[in-house]
């Protein structure tokens, strides 16, 4: 793992990058872009942006790079997203989670090399080694309550894995569910995904999904609910297990909602991991130091720890950081806390309420570390 971090001057453009290039194989970035304000509109911030963008793949040290996923992060999606440019050949998610560094716009990118990308479907396919990575990003619904949109969701998106013979059930790693106004619409959107999952035999005794469910507003302003994705085909059932950390966080499921902490991949030349979005929770389902943000955020950190080494990895081998506050007057407090433990992962904090509303604060990484296992393939 590599970790460096560059400044365009020109642009007012910091540019965080994390890379796992091996000698052979698939190589992969993640990257986080931030922009100085300079005092000007989110026009002038986001052409900065996209010219950094433009830029990267063709910068030292990203020889080959394509871009698989862009994920904006927006301080008013109903008035900006209309602006963005379209791009199909990638997975985009465009979201109001406000970045709280002062700017009107930040990014997390991800990009590969030695993988054929396509677009099949509307969706983006990366393909290498026997395996297909389904990224569809920007599901959105504009029709009913927050349940029946999540219902419509899910079953658009069973539709379309049908397409790749995949389901969600044994083929999707990893979702987002990002709710407008949460704290009363998160509530349905739970109920659905419960009732949904149930119908294809996700249950306590089978499995759950990866998942974060956080504040967020879509650009259509009658959407309640988007939904982000992630699938891969051509794995067999032992490369993937789940993460508990049964000594931190209870089962998700004792709480009523479903989803899996984390998920642990592991290929033939490396490990992926990906953890759900974490709080403050102990292994009783509780939340624990309510009203303490540095105490909240040193326990999330504890349990996000305790989920990486069940997947053999440490901090050392996340890639990036998305960290959700419900306050904006705790961000310069949790922001020096990240930069002192943290300061080479690539992170960005946003305005995002968690779903319960003492929690003050959330997280959720992906982390690669190196492997040699002849059990399986490379990715």
């Amino acid at each position: 793992m590599n970790f460096k971090t560059l400044y365009i001057e020109e642009l007012g453009v910091s540019v965080e990058v994390a890379s796992f290039c091996p000698r052979e194989g698939v190589g992969e970035w993640h990257v986080m872009l931030h922009v100085d304000s300079r005092h000007e509109g989110f026009e002038g911030q986001l052409h900065r942006i996209y010219e950094a963008e433009d830029r990267l793949p063709g910068m030292e040290g990203f020889e080959g790079a394509r871009y698989i996923l862009k994920r904006y992060f927006l301080s008013d999606s109903t008035n900006q997203q209309s602006l963005m440019r379209q791009e199909p050949e990638v997975a985009l998610s465009v979201i109001q989670q406000q970045p709280l560094d002062g700017s009107k716009v930040a990014v997390w990118l991800y990009l590969t090399s030695g993988q054929e990308i396509t677009t099949e479907h509307g969706t983006v396919v990366a393909s290498s080694n026997g395996y297909r990575h389904i990224w569809h990003m920007g599901f959105v619904c504009n029709q009913g309550d927050s349940a029946q949109q999540t219902e419509t969701l899910l079953n658009q998106y069973e539709e379309l894995l049908g397409k790749f013979g995949a389901t969600l059930a044994g083929n999707c790693l990893r979702t987002w569910f990002f709710v407008r106004d949460v704290d009363t619409q998160y509530a349905g959107m739970v109920r659905a995904r419960r009732e949904n999952f149930e119908r294809q035999g996700l249950t306590p005794e089978t499995h759950y999904i990866a998942s974060t469910g956080i504040g967020g507003g879509p650009a259509d302003t009658k959407a309640l609910v988007q939904m982000g994705t992630y699938a891969i085909t051509g794995f067999e059932p032992g490369q993937q297990r789940y993460l508990y950390a049964k000594t931190h966080l209870n089962p998700t499921y004792e709480y009523g909602v479903t989803f899996e902490r984390g998920t642990c991949m592991e290929y033939g030349d490396r490990t992926h991991v990906l953890i759900s979005g974490t709080a403050s929770i102990n292994n009783r389902g509780e939340v624990v130091h309510v009203g303490d943000v540095r105490q909240q955020t040193r326990r999330m950190w504890e349990n996000v720890e305790a989920l990486l080494h069940e997947g053999g990895m440490e901090f050392s081998d996340v890639m990036h950081l998305v960290v959700y506050l419900r306050d904006t007057g705790d961000y310069e407090v949790v922001s020096e806390m990240f930069r002192e433990r943290f300061p080479d992962i690539p992170t960005v904090i946003t305005l995002a309420p968690v779903c319960r509303p003492a929690w003050l604060i959330e997280m959720e990484c992906i982390a690669v570390r190196k492997n040699n296992n002849p059990k399986y393939r490379a990715l």
